[in-house]
C-alpha cells in the first residue's frame, strides 16, 4: 500500500492535476455576474434608442496630443469630466465594465467581453485566455488579432505611461495560441483583480504603429476600432467625432442603446466662467457644474426659466475621487508627521463651505469618500486583525479612537486648534523667531502651494492667512498646464491640490498612489511621496483579497493608516452629479455607478437638426 501511495505521488508530480477552468462571456472579481450570456442589453440602456443628430460638448483646458498612453503631453481624456461624455480618443479594450473606457452602470466589479468574445481562466487565477471576436476590426478594415493584443501589451509595458507598467508587471509571459486566442500567464496566482485589469488593456493596431514613434506627441487622430472616429482637429481647441456607420460592434449586447449621436463636436475652454457664458448663449449642450456657488446662483437666466435648459442633481453611488492638499514628503519641511497634522488643523472647512460653497459639500474624512471602503469608527474584526501585527509602527491612537478631522463653528479657527497646532510644531522642532516659525537652524517655515486653476486661489487664500497667523508663510502660485504637468512628473512642488480617481474595486491604482516603490518613479501618482511599510503591507493585502469582504477590510485598513499619517489635508465632495443640459435629450433613469451620457439620445424632433 505504501508503494502505491509513492507511485501516485510520483505520477502527480510528473502529471499535475489541471486546475478547474472557467469559461464565460464576462468576469466578476467576486461573486456572480448580473447579466447572463443570453442578455440583450444592460438595464440602464434603451436598445431602441434612435440614432442621429449632432451634439456639442465642452472640454475644459486644452490638449497637446492625441496619444493618451505616454508620459509626454496631455490628451483630451485627461481633461476634467471628458470621460463622462462617453466619447474619447482611447482604443477599445478587450472587455468593458471596469476602467475608464466604458464603466459599468450597475455592477461594482464586473466586466463583459468587447473585443474579447469570452475568456477562460484557471480557478487559482494563475492565467487567463482571451478569445477575440472574429468580426472585430480597426477603422481601416483590418481585423484585430492576438498579435495586436500582444503588441499592445509589450508596447505599453515598455513605452507607455508608468501606470501601465505597474498594471502589467505581474504578467510572466504572453502566448499567442491562435490568431483569435491569447494567453497571459501570471507571476503568481491568487489575484482575481488582475484579470479585470488585463481586460481593460486597450488594443492598439500593430500595423499602424509600425514605423511611428509611440512616445511622441501627435495631433494625428489615432487609428481605433470604436463607435466614433476623430474627423477634425484644431490643436488644443477643438475635436469632431463622427459615428462609424459600419462599426463592427454596433449590434453587440454590451453596446445596445449606446453611442446614439451621429456627430459630436467638442470645443475646449481654458476658463470656467467663459465656458459657462458660452453654455448660456447656446454654444454647447451639456454643462457638468463643479462650482457650488455657480450651481446655487448662476442659473437665473431666460433659457432656464423657459425650460430650454434643464438642471438635475442626480444621486450616485460612485466612490468620489480623493481630493486633498497633498504635502510632498520628499521635501524636508513635510517629513515630520507632527508638522503635517498641524497644517491640517489650520484648514477651516466649515468656514469655506459656509462662505464660499453655500454649504453644498461634505468634508472628506477618508481617501475613499462616498464608498464602503472608508474607514469608520475604531478598527474592528478583520481590519483589526490586519493592523494588529504592526502596532509598534503605528500611532497608538489609531487603535483606540476614530480618526477625526478638526472642526470649527464656521467663523474662524478656535484658539484650542491654534494651541494644538503650535504644540505639534514645537514637537517637530519649530519655535517662534524673528521670521515667524523657525527651526534649529533659524530657517523659517515656508512653502509654496502650486495650483493650475486660478479660481482655487480664492478658496485657499483663507488657509494661507490662517497659516500666517502661526508665523508660517504659504505662497499660492498658479502656473500654466504645461508647466504644471512637467513639475508634477518630476515632483517639483511643495504642496498641491490634487485629485485621485477612485473606482468601485480599488486595486493596482492604489499601488500607484501610495506604494513606496513609486516615490522615485517619474510621472507616478504618489504625489505625497508615501513610503511607509504598513501602507505597503496593506496594499499587498488589498491586491490579494479573495472576497469582497476581504477587499473592504484591507481598503479600510489602508485608509486608516494613510489618515493617521496626515499625508494630505482632505477637502470636500458631493454624492450627486450636478448637470445642466439643453432640453433636447431623452434618457432612462441614471444608474448608480455612472452618469451614463453615452446612453442618452436626442428627441425625435431634434435628430434632423
Amino acid at each position: 500500500m505504501r508503494s502505491l501511495f509513492l507511485l501516485m505521488a510520483c505520477l502527480l508530480a510528473i502529471f499535475p492535476v489541471e486546475a478547474r477552468i472557467s469559461k464565460s462571456h464576462g468576469y466578476a472579481q467576486f461573486g456572480d455576474l448580473k447579466y447572463p450570456a443570453s442578455f440583450k442589453h444592460f438595464d440602464w440602456t434603451n436598445a431602441d434608442a434612435p440614432k442621429g443628430g449632432t451634439v456639442r460638448l465642452m472640454g475644459y483646458g486644452s490638449f497637446d496630443t492625441l496619444n493618451p498612453y505616454t508620459l509626454k503631453g496631455s490628451s483630451p481624456s485627461t481633461t476634467a469630466n471628458f470621460l463622462q461624455y462617453g466619447v474619447n480618443e482611447l482604443n477599445e479594450p478587450l472587455m468593458i465594465g471596469t476602467g475608464n473606457y466604458d464603466p459599468s452602470g450597475d455592477e461594482p466589479a464586473s466586466s463583459y467581453g468587447l473585443i474579447a468574445e469570452s475568456l477562460e481562466y484557471a480557478e487559482d487565477r494563475s492565467w487567463v485566455v482571451f478569445n477575440l471576436r472574429k468580426e472585430a476590426r480597426f477603422h481601416d478594415g483590418k481585423f484585430i488579432t492576438a498579435s495586436d493584443v500582444a503588441f499592445s501589451y509589450r508596447t505599453l509595458l515598455g513605452k507607455g505611461h508608468p501606470a501601465y507598467r505597474t498594471t502589467l508587471q505581474e504578467v510572466e509571459r504572453v502566448d499567442i495560441l491562435t490568431p483569435q486566442r491569447i494567453r497571459f500567464v501570471f507571476k503568481r496566482s491568487g489575484n482575481p483583480l488582475l484579470i479585470l485589469r488585463l481586460g481593460e488593456l486597450p488594443v492598439l493596431p500593430q500595423h499602424y504603429w509600425r514605423g511611428r514613434d509611440f512616445a511622441a506627441t501627435t495631433y494625428e487622430p489615432p487609428l481605433g476600432s470604436g463607435p466614433y472616429r476623430i474627423t477634425a482637429v484644431s490643436p488644443g481647441r477643438r475635436l469632431v467625432f463622427e459615428r462609424v456607420k459600419d462599426w463592427w460592434g454596433k449590434d453587440l449586447p454590451v453596446n445596445a442603446g449606446k453611442y446614439n449621436f451621429d456627430r459630436i463636436e467638442v470645443d475646449f475652454y481654458r476658463d470656467n466662467n467663459i465656458a459657462f457664458e458660452a453654455f448660456k448663449s447656446g454654444s454647447f449642450d451639456f454643462y457638468i457644474d463643479n462650482q457650488a456657488k455657480n450651481w446655487t446662483s448662476g442659473y437665473n437666466f431666460p433659457a432656464v426659466r423657459s425650460g430650454k435648459i434643464k438642471r438635475a442633481e442626480i444621486p450616485h453611488q460612485i466612490p468620489t475621487q480623493t481630493q486633498a492638499l497633498f504635502m510632498n514628503t520628499r521635501r524636508e519641511v513635510f517629513q515630520d508627521r507632527h508638522v503635517r497634522e498641524a497644517l491640517g488643523l489650520m484648514f477651516d472647512f466649515e468656514w469655506t463651505n459656509r462662505t464660499l460653497f453655500s454649504n453644498a459639500y461634505q468634508r472628506s474624512s477618508s481617501y475613499y469618500p462616498n464608498s464602503v471602503f472608508a474607514a469608520v469608527g475604531r478598527p474592528e474584526g478583520q481590519e483589526w486583525l490586519l493592523l494588529s501585527p504592526y502596532r509598534k509602527q503605528l500611532p497608538s491612537r489609531l487603535f483606540l479612537e476614530p480618526f477625526q478631522l478638526p472642526q470649527t463653528a464656521g467663523y474662524g479657527i478656535p484658539r484650542e486648534n491654534l494651541r494644538k497646532a503650535l504644540s505639534l510644531l514645537a514637537k517637530a522642532g519649530w519655535k517662534t523667531g524673528g521670521q515667524g516659525l523657525v527651526n534649529q537652524r533659524g530657517e523659517p517655515l515656508r512653502f509654496e502651494i502650486m495650483l493650475v486653476n486660478p479660481s482655487l486661489e480664492r478658496i485657499l487664500q483663507p488657509f494661507a492667512a490662517n497659516l500666517a497667523s502661526l508665523g508660517i508663510e504659504a505662497r499660492l502660485r498658479t502656473v500654466d498646464r504645461a508647466q504644471y504637468k512637467q513639475r508634477l512628473d518630476h515632483f517639483d512642488y511643495d504642496m498641491i491640490l490634487m485629485t485621485l480617481p477612485q473606482n468601485l474595486s480599488p486595486g493596482l491604482e492604489q499601488w500607484l498612489y501610495f506604494h513606496s516603490s513609486q516615490v522615485k518613479v517619474r510621472g507616478s501618482k504618489n504625489y505625497a511621496g508615501v513610503a511607509h511599510p504598513v501602507v505597503d503591507a496593506m496594499l499587498d493585502k488589498l491586491l490579494a483579497a479573495q472576497t469582497r469582504d476581504e477587499q473592504i477590510s484591507a481598503a479600510r485598513a489602508l485608509d486608516r493608516v494613510l489618515l493617521w499619517q496626515h499625508y494630505s489635508i482632505p477637502n470636500w465632495y458631493i454624492s450627486q452629479h450636478r448637470l445642466a443640459y439643453r432640453n433636447r435629450f431623452e434618457h432612462l433613469p441614471t444608474p448608480p455607478y455612472t452618469l451614463g451620457l453615452r446612453a442618452w439620445w436626442l428627441k425625435p424632433t431634434e435628430t434632423d437638426q
